[in-house]
C-alpha cells in the first residue's frame, strides 16, 4: 500500500503541543481522570480491580452494551470497538473495497475518508460542497455520478469541518438510493449529539439501514480523545465479521484502562454532552460577535452542529494568514488547504474548549495590528 502523508495530522504533530493558543481543535473540552472518578461512583472500584491482561477483541461486553444504548435498533452484538475512529475507517475500507471500485465521498472531509480508498486503488469522486450553498449536499449530484461499480458512499453528519447537518428528508432519500442502487453507506457520526437543536438530530444510519455502518468515537462529542476508543455499529453481520478478523492484524484488542473509563463516561453521557454543548453555545455567541465585527475580512457561515466551523478569508489565502497569525499571536488555526487545495481561502476553527475567549482576544489584537500596518 502506498498512501500519502496525512497532511492535517502532520500539521498537528508540528504545532499542536507548541502553540500557546489552540483555536482549531476538533474535539470538545476534556476531563481529567480525577473528574471522571468524582462524576461516576462505580469507577473507582472498577478501575482498582481492573485486570490488566488482554481484552476481548470485539470490545468489553459492558462497553458494547453502553455503546448500543446510543442507538435504537442496534444491539451490543452489532458493535465492534476499535482504537479510535481512524482504525475503524482503515479497517472498513480494507475489508470492503478493492481496486477498481468506485466510491463517492462527502467533501471536504477528514483525509482518511478518501485517501485510504485511493490507496487501495479505488476511483474516488468528491461530493463537493461549498459555502455559497451553506455546505449542503446535492442529491442530484450524487444521482448523476453513481456508476455500476459504485461500492460505497461516505458521509459525515454533523460535518467536519463545516458544522453542516443534512436535512432528515435528504438523509432518508440517500438511504433509499442506497437500497435501490446497492451501494453501502458509511456514515461518520462522531459529532452526533452535538446538534444545537436536538430536533434536527438525524437517526443513526445503523438504525435506519441494516446494511449501513455508523462510526462513533469517544473523542469528539464526549471530549475524551485520550482514551482512543472508537467503534463501528452495524447490523450487517457479514461486514462486521470481516472487520473483526481484519482487526487481528491491526490492534487485535483495545486498552483495558481505556475501556473501563469509556464505560463510566457513557454511563454519564447526558451530563458530559450537556456540559460540552453549553461550552459550544457560549463560544458560538462569541464567534458570531467576532465575525460580525470583522465581516469585511471574513466570510462566516454559522454552523448548526458540532464544535468546528470553516470560515474563509476574503483577501489573500488562508495558508499565509494562518502562518502569520501563529507567528505573531501564537494562535493556531487550520488552513483549509490541508483538506484540499480548492479550500485555500478557508480555515478551520474549533470552539469546543473553554479557552476560546483568550484565543479570540489574541486574534482580534492581531487583526487590529494587521489593519494598522496595512493602512500605513
Amino acid at each position: 500500500m502506498e498512501i500519502p502523508d496525512f497532511r492535517l495530522e502532520r500539521y498537528f504533530a508540528e504545532y499542536e503541543f507548541n502553540a500557546p493558543y489552540l483555536m482549531c481543535c476538533s474535539d470538545c473540552e476534556s476531563y481529567s481522570a480525577a473528574q471522571l472518578f468524582e462524576m461516576e461512583p462505580d469507577l473507582k472500584e472498577n478501575f482498582s480491580n481492573l485486570w490488566l491482561g488482554y481484552t476481548e477483541s470485539t470490545g468489553h461486553p459492558e462497553l458494547r452494551e453502553q455503546i448500543a444504548g446510543l442507538y435504537t435498533q442496534t444491539k451490543p452484538e452489532h458493535i465492534l470497538v476499535h482504537s479510535g475512529a481512524e482504525e475503524a475507517i482503515f479497517n472498513f475500507m480494507n475489508v470492503y473495497l478493492k481496486a477498481g471500485d468506485h466510491v463517492i465521498v462527502h467533501f471536504p472531509c477528514y483525509q482518511s475518508l478518501f485517501d485510504v480508498a485511493e490507496s487501495i486503488g479505488c476511483e474516488v469522486t468528491p461530493w463537493q460542497t461549498s459555502a455559497k450553498d451553506e455546505w449542503s449536499l446535492d442529491l442530484d449530484f450524487l444521482k448523476k455520478h453513481l456508476k455500476k461499480n459504485t461500492k460505497a458512499v461516505i458521509i459525515n453528519n454533523p460535518h467536519n469541518p463545516t458544522g453542516y447537518l443534512m436535512k432528515k428528508p435528504d438523509f432518508e432519500s440517500l438511504v433509499k438510493l442506497s437500497q435501490e442502487h446497492g451501494f453501502m453507506i458509511f456514515s461518520d457520526e462522531v459529532y452526533r449529539f452535538l446538534e444545537y437543536d436536538d430536533k434536527n438530530r438525524l437517526p443513526a444510519l445503523c438504525d435506519m439501514d441494516e446494511r449501513g455502518l455508523s462510526l462513533g468515537v469517544m473523542s469528539k462529542s464526549f471530549g475524551l480523545a485520550g482514551l482512543r476508543i472508537g467503534w463501528i455499529a452495524t447490523r450487517n453481520q457479514k461486514i462486521l465479521d470481516k472487520m473483526a478478523a481484519f482487526k487481528d492484524y491491526t490492534t487485535i484488542c483495545n486498552s483495558a484502562p481505556s475501556e473501563i473509563l469509556a464505560i463510566s463516561a457513557l454511563k454519564i453521557k447526558e451530563q458530559i454532552v450537556a456540559r460540552n454543548l453549553s461550552i459550544i453555545h457560549d463560544n458560538l455567541d462569541l464567534l458570531n460577535v467576532f465575525f460580525k465585527k470583522h465581516k469585511d475580512l471574513f466570510q462566516w457561515n454559522t454552523p448548526v452542529a458540532g464544535p468546528i466551523a470553516f470560515p474563509a478569508i476574503k483577501t489573500g489565502n488562508a495558508d499565509t494568514f494562518c502562518k502569520d497569525v501563529l507567528e505573531k499571536s501564537g494562535v493556531l488555526l487550520l488552513p483549509g488547504s490541508l483538506y484540499h487545495k480548492d479550500y485555500h481561502k478557508h480555515f478551520r476553527i474549533g470552539f469546543g474548549r473553554k479557552n476560546l475567549d483568550s484565543c479570540l482576544e489574541k486574534l482580534d489584537s492581531y487583526l487590529n495590528i494587521f489593519f494598522e500596518e496595512k493602512l500605513k
